[in-house]
């Protein structure tokens, strides 16, 4: 017999250790997920806003086929021969700049990220790195240190390599051409060299996710890019969130901001929920990495993982879903317009692809994040079978960030679920 909410709840701070986190303020049981649909204990079935590590969706079968055939034939490391690590890699690298053309695969985005600073030192001999003060790259002893809301009292010392510039944000602090975001990386540059350390790299997520996605218009990361160059140090995006064509535009987002970046980091919707991650960058860094720290990871790129990725890649490509992923984006956003003509809460809407959310305001001219409304309509939209959840700043920009199958039909389901929730949460 399963188990009660409150003896999951129980068991989880008995089993798990104290303040495991939970979406929602009643948490869901899930049991079977399947396309854009998840069900609980119950039966109960959910449309799924927020995942997108079901890539190409929940059980995809394209994905468990190849995920079972290749457990029933093989499944070891990479220090024996498999040819599915070598054929993923030529695939995947294919879709990137040709610069681009050497992998290190992974099992986490944390490790991916991990080594993408690494490579930085070991390329450019020096240790400071650059990161948006509003961002999360995962939760290593080194990555963590990016991430300024998640940071330990202690950082092992490593925190003193780290320097932040402001996330950017459309809507408050409006920067069309990306010349004052690149003007703070500047002076943070400056800042690492004078201390000593040296500047070694600047890490972003190229379309700012976690940031609240900011509209920004294509090419927008070019005027920091070209500072970064120039100074000598790496241009690392984290594409865990923004990369395989959510944007819709482009399959990385690093394109639709206009830069080549010298390390791109791939993570959760890689192998579809598969445990996988992986740093592609120039043989010449990979090969300088590598001469530094001879790494080896037992569970990275083993075929099982590899053969899950590529059936991700075929998938995008068989199905069409970047284009889906425009086409139903651009609807989303119109239904997301009418919307906020319709509530005053609703404070400006962005997004490209299936990337797409409104940011919750108590009043649009002093634009004051309303964030404990904003749980409250999450919460409201759970209880109506639609799971989302929050990000920026303030936490109070609704993210919307659907498995890539995701439909109008789906999309129409979800905003007319929000309408009747926004009608019935009052701001008080």
């Amino acid at each position: 017999m399963s188990r009660t909410t409150s003896e999951f709840l129980a068991d989880r701070a008995r089993l798990m250790g104290p303040n495991v986190s939970t979406f929602y303020d009643e948490p869901i049981h899930f049991v079977k997920g399947e396309g854009v649909w998840l069900w609980d204990a119950e039966g109960r079935a959910y449309l799924d806003c927020y995942n997108n590590v079901p890539h190409v969706g929940h059980c995809n079968p394209r994905v468990v086929e190849a995920i079972s055939h290749q457990a029933a034939t093989l499944n070891t490391h990479t220090r024996y021969l498999h040819d599915t690590i070598l054929d993923y890699i030529e695939k995947l690298t294919a879709t990137m700049h040709a610069s681009l053309n050497t992998a290190i695969l992974t099992c986490t985005g944390s490790e991916a990220n991990d080594i993408a600073l690494r490579m930085a030192e070991a390329v450019t001999g020096k240790r400071g790195i650059i990161s948006t003060d509003a961002t999360y790259h995962g939760n290593s002893a080194l990555v963590s240190q990016l991430s300024q809301s998640n940071n330990p009292a202690s950082g092992f010392g490593l925190e003193q390599y780290v320097r932040f510039v402001q996330a950017p944000d459309s809507y408050r602090n409006p920067d069309p051409d990306g010349r004052a975001f690149a003007a703070q990386v500047a002076a943070q540059i400056d800042a690492h060299e004078c201390a000593g350390i040296g500047f070694a790299a600047l890490i972003v997520c190229p379309y700012f996710l976690n940031e609240g996605f900011p509209d920004h218009p294509d090419g927008w990361l070019k005027p920091a890019a070209d500072l970064v160059r120039n100074a000598g140090g790496l241009i690392i995006c984290d594409e865990v969130q923004s990369g395989f064509g959510r944007t819709g535009t482009h399959l990385w987002a690093y394109e639709k901001m206009g830069i080549v970046p010298d390390v791109v980091v791939l993570g959760k919707p890689m192998a579809n929920g598969h445990p996988m991650g992986g740093v592609v960058a120039s043989h010449d860094i990979v090969a300088e990495f590598r001469n530094g720290y001879r790494y080896f990871n037992t569970f990275g790129g083993n075929p099982v993982s590899c053969a899950a990725a590529l059936a991700v890649l075929q998938e995008l490509e068989d199905k069409d879903l970047v284009a889906n992923a425009l086409r139903v984006g651009l609807y989303a956003r119109t239904r997301l317009k009418k919307l906020q003509a319709k509530y005053d809460v609703i404070g400006d809407v962005r997004g490209s692809g299936l990337i797409f959310g409104a940011e919750l305001v108590t009043d649009r001219k002093t634009k004051q994040p309303a964030s404990e409304y904003t749980d409250r309509v999450i919460n409201a939209m759970r209880q109506r079978g639609i799971i989302h959840s929050k990000l920026g700043r303030y936490k109070n920009t609704l993210k919307i960030r659907p498995p890539m199958p995701f439909s109008m039909d789906n999309a129409d389901l979800l905003f007319d679920t929000l309408d009747d929730v926004l009608s019935n949460t009052s701001l008080s």
